[in-house]
């Protein structure tokens, strides 16, 4: 114990210097947005590459699991394409291509890290705005809804994941078309709830539920998940119980989806609420 005291009494200059600075540094932060956002950028990069690390040395040890994963996805796809072949809307045209008018471009990329247990979920993603990423992208995985892209820097994405109070999603019944606003309610990671579906829809346990195409984020028809239960509310509504056809538990590879006309959509509706 006494050589502990010498040691802390030799370096207390030091750990005073240390604290000091710490101090400065978390006034500087704090009251200053041009080093906030700089302070905000370098933690997310720093925590970026130690996810890329962690995640780097898991997905080694599942190597054999992937493998046969990306097998059956690259069969999914060249059904997709068998499919497509003589179709009038062909996968992967230019941007530039004014007569099929691309408006999704597709990109993919890797999850370093992900939650589920919070309220607040998020996932992080191995590339950045240097790949072309920015905020309100979508985030699918295997043609199924994982989230929407919050944060970027340059080689790292945060997403706000579907498990997560703060996102709502625009969804509607496949079969019928009826729309409502889907929102997990913090509890089960395999479930959310539809809101807002009118009683006279016709509706059954195992529909289909989609995202309706309503925002500019994601595009209709991205698969969401399969009516469990449902129950009146207020009178006028259905409340729906939707099993979710993600498993968040086990998502590595993800699709980021980026739409061509977002910014002219967006404007164009600021524009008319401006004038409503």
């Amino acid at each position: 114990m006494r050589s502990l005291l010498n040691f802390l009494l030799r370096i207390h200059f030091l750990l005073l210097f240390i604290l000091i600075e710490v101090f400065s540094i978390t006034l500087l932060v704090n009251n200053n947005n041009f080093h906030r956002a700089r302070f905000v950028n370098f933690t997310r990069q720093l925590a970026g590459n130690l996810y890329d690390k962690t995640s780097s040395f898991k997905q080694y040890l599942s190597l054999a699991e992937e493998n046969k994963r990306l097998a059956e996805e690259n069969n999914r796809l060249l059904n997709i394409i068998e499919s497509t072949y003589k179709s009038d809307e062909i996968f992967f045209r230019s941007v530039n291509d004014t007569i099929y008018n691309q408006r999704y471009r597709y990109t993919r990329a890797r999850i370093i890290n992900n939650s589920i247990n919070k309220k607040h979920n998020f996932l992080t993603l191995n590339k950045g705005s240097l790949q072309g990423l920015r905020p309100e992208m979508a985030v699918v995985s295997e043609g199924s809804i994982v989230g929407v892209i919050k944060g970027v820097s340059k080689n790292y994405a945060t997403v706000i994941s579907l498990l997560n109070l703060d996102l709502r999603i625009s969804s509607k019944v496949k079969k019928n078309g009826y729309f409502g606003s889907l929102n997990w309610t913090g509890e089960d990671y395999q479930t959310a709830t539809l809101h807002e579906i009118p009683l006279h829809a016709d509706i059954q346990l195992g529909d289909t539920i989609i995202t309706s195409g309503f925002s500019s984020i994601f595009p209709e028809g991205i698969m969401i998940g399969f009516i469990q239960d449902f129950e009146e509310k207020s009178g006028s509504f259905y409340e729906i119980e939707v099993k979710l056809s993600t498993d968040f538990k086990k998502l590595n590879n993800v699709n980021v989806i980026g739409n061509l006309l977002q910014t002219e959509q967006i404007e164009l509706e600021k524009e008319a609420v401006k004038n409503d």
